[in-house]
């Protein structure tokens, strides 16, 4: 656990940050790894079936998301207001209602996996290999939910270290279990879906074992857990507008792709890849952002808001560095990048076209995040919720689909960036207003 309400403010943030950067970027490797193995070892098709896949899986899962980033922020909160009572409340409550949404979203995955897919045009040679792997991930989704949550209480505790010492495991795990059931075993897109559950599954039981044994405020058991209606609520409260935001950008995301599929495989399978890369590359953005979170919850809980200010000028500085050097890479490099992924020249060509277009417009996105992870700390996620909704819905989707018809599928990428330059218009002039300090959990002095 860190105390992050005194000491100077950018290095706690970077010293916080780094830990869930390098976990960020394991947990990215768990797609790209994914992709790479499955590229090379069974073909575009079975690429593209997984990338089509995914959007599908972030909405199912986006919802119970954003409730646990909500109680994330009510930990955060009650930890710097030293509340260790309702701290350990706060987390009892979380896994139990993440242990029933588990279920519920098995059941309806394993039910909607190919309706979705049909409604999205899959085209049909991909379908069997996409509905296979969807529905082999949602039978063990339950496992996800567990593990993730774990990681992010012990974020919200200001524990960042411990997290990405599972994750380097789970990354591990995969890696070598993949291999195994792709390349030895011949499993095909099953054996990469059977890979990623058992190793999320091998990390969340290491995590139980280890935190029973030495965690003060952690006790993962059946047994004991007490459900807090006041937290839930308040965690309903901040987390649910995070969760509906993620949910629309995830159903935007399902559009993106609709319009993405009516250009056939070729486009699917480079899309697929590029898109894993790009959110690679984001990882600083969102790693900066969480750790601001936490910095923002715990500094408005122990009343010392003139921190949050200094916080934010310096995660801007370090988030900002590490992404236009990321930049810069992806342009030089994206398309040997692309190549090791597929050897198929028309994939790695709709690839790295998509990665130009859309790397040199990474800082609006690391912006945007940033002053947005500012509100969720201080527990204001409604209108940040809006502010998403109307670059994704009003801006990038119409765009995606009018440009497409006249520019071809390199209208769809210059969308992308067009939402995020209104996000981050929209974030800026709101973080200006400073009407989000008013909506924390634990109340606050402002004079002071």
């Amino acid at each position: 656990m860190r105390d992050l309400t005194t000491g100077n403010e950018g290095k706690l943030i970077f010293q916080f940050a780094a830990p869930m950067l390098l976990g960020n970027i394991f947990q990215q490797l768990f797609s790209v790894i994914d992709a790479i193995v499955v590229g090379n070892f069974i073909g575009k098709q079975a690429l593209a079936a997984v990338g089509a896949s995914f959007p599908i899986i972030f909405m199912m899962v986006s919802l119970i998301i954003g409730l646990v980033m909500g109680t994330t922020v009510v930990i955060a909160q009650y930890f710097g207001a030293k509340d260790f009572v309702k701290v350990k409340r706060a987390i009892d409550t979380m896994y139990i209602y993440s242990a029933i949404a588990g279920v519920i979203t098995t059941v309806a995955g394993l039910l909607l996996a190919e309706p979705m897919l049909r409604l999205l045009g899959l085209p049909e040679e991909i379908m069997p290999s996409a509905v296979l792997y969807l529905r082999i991930y949602f039978a063990g989704i339950i496992i996800f939910f567990g593990y993730n949550g774990t990681s992010a209480v012990l974020r919200g505790l200001g524990d960042s270290k411990t997290p990405l010492y599972f994750l380097i495991i789970a990354t591990v795990a995969n890696i070598i279990l993949v291999l195994l059931f792709v390349g030895v075993f011949k499993w095909g897109i099953a054996g990469a879906a059977y890979a990623t559950l058992l190793a999320n599954g091998i990390a969340f039981a290491l995590a139980i074992f280890w935190l029973n044994k030495t965690h003060k405020l952690i006790r993962i058991a059946i047994r004991g857990l007490h459900f807090d209606r006041e937290i839930f609520r308040q965690s309903i409260r901040i987390g649910l507008p995070t969760g509906i935001q993620q949910t629309f950008v995830a159903m935007g995301n399902l559009a993106l792709m609709g319009i993405v599929n009516t250009f056939g495989t070729n486009v699917i399978a480079g899309y697929s890849v590029a898109s894993r890369l790009d959110s690679l590359a984001m990882i600083p953005a969102m790693s900066f952002s969480q750790a601001l979170s936490t910095f923002v919850g715990q500094n408005i809980g122990a009343n010392k808001v003139s921190r949050i200010k200094k916080g934010l000028r310096s995660t801007m500085k370090m988030s900002g560095a590490i992404t236009i050097a990321t930049s810069i890479i992806i342009v030089i490099w994206g398309h040997v990048i692309m190549s090791l992924f597929t050897k198929d020249a028309e994939v790695i060509r709709i690839g790295d076209q998509y990665l130009t277009i859309v790397s040199i417009f990474y800082l609006l996105f690391t912006i945007m995040f940033i002053y947005a992870g500012v509100m969720r700390g201080a527990g204001d996620t409604l209108i940040p919720m809006f502010f998403s909704l109307i670059s994704l819905w009003l801006i990038r989707i119409p765009l995606a689909y009018f440009l497409s018809k006249h520019m071809g599928v390199q209208g769809i990428w210059w969308a992308i960036p067009a939402g995020w330059f209104i996000g981050l218009s929209l974030a800026f002039m709101y973080y200006k207003t400073g009407r989000w300090k008013k909506k924390a959990v634990v109340k606050f002095d402002e004079n002071m």
